[in-house]
């Protein structure tokens, strides 16, 4: 048992060669070499076919089936050169993954042989299985039809010999089996409320982008020490091991220098995810010990979310070349910082980020304060819906641990906007105006100037904070599809954009039978009514609004009484997906329709019962199979020595001499009794919850039965692993598994 472990750990500390690649050319000229791009569109289309696709791109244009033929075999001749020899329709249904079908570019050819083809229909829709894909009793498991539909705004790519073709993926009846769907869905809408409201400002905005970036946080571990932890492979988390003496206490890692094995790695990933148009742009250590970050370029966020999807899967896929790794659990390791996934959110136009200020104009700084009060409108109306958007069995180990924002939605706006809607709000409306002539305004708000550079401090306890042009939603955990995310804040941003726009017309209908706002004033009208709204908006959503420290007791307390969702339990969280307003909002917006909300509350709540309930049996084996044998095994090894002393010895000398053997003895008797014990009352939990029949009964079961227990049970294993001698522990250590060398 001892040389097996150290064995292994031998072989992870032995100096690796480096794998290290060079590339010839500057990333800009090999960057999207693996993407059918505008540039290979506009090559190897005809320019009417590619005059049409563009239009189905960039302005939302019904796709022309009549040209998808043309476009299949532009895709193809590019592809053949590029030694492709299959094609699949690339989509991500409910599982947190992506799914891949590959079919070759082969047909009969109707005289015996074979002949290399790839229609426009084969391009556009499939028809792949659906009945293995959750689906949250939409469709039973003998109803396997479904369909995947092409998606033309995210770029096609090559990976290997497989052309891959992003689609969304839809039951047979049509509901929703994936993330991409209501994801573009819910996009559609801010476009077209954010853009009715963003008229006000300039009539020339045509339409609205919501933008993501991503900051992917992973952990690294050597793939010999990996394999010898059933729990890292089975779980993705370690369910046992005793904190390192050494750490992140000394805070050297963070931003420290790469280690060389780690940097090859990274430029070798850097470069395929180059090739495939994701835009790399910062890699660094992060806080805790083998963890690090890589973060693109600002994306529109439905290509932002594909790239994420993309990324993940190039992540693992290059880790393992360079013998490691990947864990992109969010709290692999306990003691230590998890990893997140910060979505760094904003709203542009055709003409520019509403988000950003000063604008040039006032009206500019007016639609400004407009958008971040809506905004904070949506998050504050549907705060316990995002947070259900972010929560899973995996993510719950790491939000409130004071290390992430708590899992309570707030949002830090820093001193200066802070400043700024207190003034809108509680000064007197002549003070905010000097109306030069009817028809020019100027908002006398002297704060959104100084707004240009970052004035405050950053508030890492705040888990949806304004941080320059946009709002950086920093508790969604690292192994998410951000499209969950992403799906529930832009809905909740078009909903409250919506409202703002008919209260607003209506309140300046108002205004304009009044004789000050008469004979063409009508500008001056739009403006007043405009602040009036905003005003109402500000004080509404106050509660949502916090600066202060997301971590203490008292924020919880204080959250209680502005009536924000403090639930900590996962499987509860998850109502907020079937409370009236929120399916009245998905609804109300085309997002979504109540079966398919309820249908995916059922996924999510079976999916949390699997993964608790697969970390509860991988933890029982552990403890049965592995702890409890070696325990013993030491405990037998003291047990001999006692009794060899008290062949040598008088029983009171040797009884003397051997005092701490027995008191480790009794210790591993002791605590090895307890783990038998509460593996038993494991297995009982685990199997009452089981005969639940409702998904989401069940889940709460695993909460509040199954989960403590694997606490409990871990606190006694830990224990053990101190007291035991190291040569017999068969499980790498965490002072082993967190230091690359």
């Amino acid at each position: 048992m001892a040389n097996l472990r150290f064995q292994v750990v031998e072989k992870a500390f032995e100096k690796k060669p480096l794998d290290v690649i060079q590339p010839t050319e500057r990333p800009s000229e090999f960057f999207a070499k693996n993407v059918f791009t505008r540039a290979k569109m506009y090559k190897y289309l005809q320019r009417d076919v590619y005059e049409k696709l563009i239009d189905v791109i960039d302005n939302g244009a019904p796709l022309d089936r009549s040209i998808a033929d043309a476009v299949a075999k532009g895709m193809k001749q590019w592809a053949d050169e590029n030694g492709v020899t299959h094609y699949t329709h690339w989509f991500q249904p409910l599982t947190e993954g992506t799914a891949e079908k590959h079919d070759a570019f082969i047909e009969h050819d109707g005289k015996g042989g074979m002949i290399e083809e790839f229609s426009g229909k084969l391009l556009v829709q499939q028809e792949p299985d659906a009945s293995s894909f959750p689906s949250g009793g939409i469709r039973a498991t003998f109803e396997a039809r479904g369909y995947s539909a092409w998606d033309p705004t995210s770029p096609v790519f090559i990976i290997d010999d497989t052309l891959c073709i992003p689609t969304i993926f839809i039951s047979y009846t049509g509901e929703a089996l994936d993330y991409k769907a209501p994801l573009k869905r819910a996009l559609h809408a801010v476009d077209e409320a954010a853009t009715a409201v963003a008229k006000y400002f300039d009539p020339n905005v045509k339409k609205v982008i919501s933008n993501l970036g991503w900051e992917q946080e992973y952990f690294l571990v050597d793939e010999s020490l990996y394999s010898a932890r059933p729990d890292l492979m089975l779980t993705g988390r370690t369910l046992m091991g005793h904190d390192s003496a050494k750490n992140q206490q000394m805070d050297d890692h963070y931003f420290g220098i790469i280690p060389d094995r780690v940097q090859a790695f990274m430029k070798d990933l850097e470069i395929q995810a180059l090739e495939l148009g994701i835009p790399c742009k910062t890699r660094h250590n992060e806080v805790a010990p083998n963890q690090f970050e890589l973060a693109p370029i600002f994306e529109e966020t439905n290509l932002a979310v594909d790239h994420n999807m993309l990324f993940m899967s190039l992540l693992k896929k290059v880790a393992r070349k360079h013998g490691f790794r990947a864990l992109l659990h969010e709290k692999p390791f306990d003691g230590i910082n998890g990893s997140g996934k910060h979505n760094n959110w904003s709203l542009a136009t055709d003409t520019g980020v509403l988000l950003h200020a000063p604008g040039k104009t006032p009206e500019q700084n007016l639609r400004f304060v407009t958008f971040v009060v809506e905004t904070l409108m949506g998050v504050y109306r549907h705060n316990g819906l995002l947070k259900a958007s972010i929560m899973s069995a995996t993510n719950a180990h790491r939000l409130g641990a004071n290390e992430a924002p708590p899992a309570i939605i707030s949002s830090f706006l820093g001193k200066q906007v802070s400043e700024l809607l207190e003034h809108i709000e509680k000064a007197d409306k002549d003070d905010l105006f000097t109306v030069a002539g009817k028809q020019k305004m100027e908002i006398d708000i002297p704060e959104i100037p100084e707004l240009l550079i970052d004035n405050t401090d950053r508030n890492r306890t705040s888990p949806f904070a304004f941080t320059g042009n946009r709002f950086e939603f920093r508790a969604v955990g690292s192994e998410a599809n951000c499209a969950s995310a992403m799906i529930a804040l832009n809905a909740a941003v078009a909903e409250a954009l919506v409202n703002f726009k008919k209260r607003v017309d209506a309140r300046k209908e108002e205004l304009a039978k009044r004789p000050e706002f008469a004979e063409g004033a009508q500008h001056s009208a739009l403006n007043h009514a405009i602040i009036d709204i905003l005003r109402e908006d500000i004080r509404t959503c106050r509660p949502i609004h916090f600066d202060g420290n997301g971590y203490s007791d008292e924020w919880v307390e204080e959250a209680t009484r502005r009536g924000l969702d403090v639930e900590k339990s996962c499987p509860v969280i998850f109502d907020r997906y079937l409370d009236k307003e929120t399916i009245d909002m998905f609804e109300s917006l085309g997002v979504m329709n109540k079966k398919e909300l309820e249908a995916r509350n059922e996924v999510k709540w079976e999916t949390y019962t699997k993964k608790i309930q697969i970390e509860a049996r991988v933890l029982g084996d552990l403890s049965m199979n592995h702890i409890i044998p070696v325990a013993t095994h030491y405990q037998t090894r003291l047990a001999k020595n006692v009794a060899s002393m008290r062949d040598i010895l008088t029983p009171d000398e040797a009884d003397k001499l051997c005092a701490r053997n027995f008191k480790i003895i009794r210790e591993i008797a002791e605590r090895t009794q307890t783990i038998e014990k509460m593996v038993e009352e494991l297995v009982n939990a685990r199997k009452a919850a089981n005969k639940i029949a409702s998904e989401r009964e069940k889940a709460i079961a695993y909460h509040d039965t199954v989960e403590p227990k694997m606490d409990e049970i871990r606190y006694h294993i830990d224990k053990l692993e101190l007291t035991v001698a190291d040569e017999l522990w068969t499980l790498p250590k965490y002072r082993e598994l967190l230091f690359i060398r």
